[in-house]
């Protein structure tokens, strides 16, 4: 198998995501990393093979692809992966997706028309719908109609409409990258609303703001964190599924920005989540890494779907270190151009990006419990930021600064397990 040299992964963003993208290439193939963030993060402190380059107004389009363009002239003559956690980037690199790889990148995500055919969770929920994949009951709310009807005197029939489901319910936003642009009082990446009155008060909140998407007041499929589960897919170039890997989220972190990110994961099989994956990505088309959201129903048994994302998602590393490596996949298609049988994440590990003893409270099944010890015990308890070739004595208090910052933020937001 031929391999690849002179890479150079350019990443957008500060987080633990990328971080563990970065390590996943510098393992597999030695490569440098350049990342780009609005301001430096910690995350990418004192890293012996990873720059970290500030950019004011990241956020901005223009200033974006600047940066990026700039990166590529210092860059010459080496091969630029482009990488992105935010459904935001996502979106901005695959509508510049000519004038990037004019500049040399190689931009390995779908195309425009399935990005726009998937990256909203109505549209998602159709093509579930069509192939007999399970997704929750859900009323969409647009947001843009209310406030031509009348503002917040239209909300009121927005949350009678809504009363066709039964409290609790889930409220979050259909296409995140809209999301990310917009701000107001409480905002969360996903809102758990108990009552019509605090839907009402969201409700008014995004009329107010000028919100000009679509909420989803969707159907609570009940079961607690350890019900959650993450699956991690890549469809090459060719049509063919050539990555899969499942795990059960432990712990989600749960502070408003983060709110529903996994923390810490089991790797674990889920042969018919992989194989729904699989048959959603071929219908659409797909190119590229796909992160789907789904969860055990506890009253059945089964897997529902709540969403993909149009990456690989921020908590990647339970892929590689389970025995999938993204970037070899990528690297194969998109970089060498070519075939590769399909691999799965089969190693039972561990990810967790806060510390054992802390993760140990929040898991109530003492069965459950038992195995994480075990794993543990077994050396199968990794963090994408404990990166042996990464381990400077300033590196290493760096990274044991962030993992123990996770008591304070669990202390604060989070500080006993809920049951369900």
């Amino acid at each position: 198998m031929a391999e690849a040299t002179n890479l150079t992964v350019v990443g957008i963003g500060g987080d633990v995501g990328i971080y563990a993208l970065c390590r996943a290439f510098h393992e597999r193939y030695g490569a440098p990393a350049v990342v780009l963030s609005s301001v430096a993060t910690r995350v990418m402190a004192r890293s012996s093979f990873v720059e970290n380059v500030v950019v004011p107004q990241l956020n901005d389009v223009e200033t974006l692809l600047t940066a990026l363009e700039e990166q590529a002239r210092r860059l010459t003559g080496r091969t630029l992966v482009l990488l992105t956690n935010s459904d935001w980037h996502v979106h901005t690199l695959v509508e510049h997706r000519e004038r990037l790889e004019a500049a040399g990148y190689v931009v390995q995500y779908p195309s425009a028309d399935v990005l726009a055919r998937v990256s909203t969770k109505e549209g998602f929920a159709q093509v579930c719908e069509k192939l007999g994949i399970p997704t929750p009951r859900t009323v969409p709310v647009d947001v843009a109609a209310l406030t031509a009807e009348g503002g917040r005197a239209a909300v009121p029939a927005a949350v009678a409409a809504a009363g066709v489901l039964t409290y609790p319910v889930i409220a979050k936003p259909s296409d995140s990258s809209e999301w990310f642009a917009v701000s107001f009082p409480g905002k969360r990446k996903i809102h758990a609303l108990t009552e019509p009155e605090q839907l009402s008060t969201l409700l008014g909140h995004l009329v107010d703001a000028g919100y000009p998407g679509t909420l989803l007041v969707q159907e609570y499929i009940p079961g607690d964190e350890t019900q959650q589960r993450s699956l991690t897919a890549y469809r090459d170039s060719n049509g063919q599924v050539t990555l899969l890997a499942t795990g059960r989220v432990l712990l989600e972190e749960h502070t408003p920005g983060t709110l529903g990110i996994p923390a810490a994961i089991l790797v674990e099989p889920y042969d018919d989540a992989m194989e729904a994956a699989t048959r959603f990505l071929d219908e659409v088309g797909y190119v590229g890494f796909a992160n789907f959201d789904f969860k055990r129903d506890r009253r059945d048994g089964r897997h529902v779907f709540f969403e993909v994302n149009p990456r690989v998602g921020r908590n990647n590393w339970y892929v590689t270190a389970g025995g999938a490596s993204t970037a070899q996949v990528l690297v194969q298609d998109a970089v060498l151009g070519q075939s590769a049988p399909l691999v799965t994440a089969t190693t039972e590990v561990l990810y967790s990006v806060v510390p054992f003893g802390l993760l140990k409270r929040y898991i109530l099944d003492p069965a459950l419990l038992a195995r994480l010890e075990a794993v543990k015990a077994r050396g199968g308890l990794v963090n994408p930021l404990k990166y042996a070739a990464d381990s400077g004595l300033g590196r290493r208090l760096v990274v044991e600064g962030i993992t123990q910052n996770y008591r304070r933020k669990y202390a604060q937001y989070y500080p006993r397990p809920e049951t369900d």
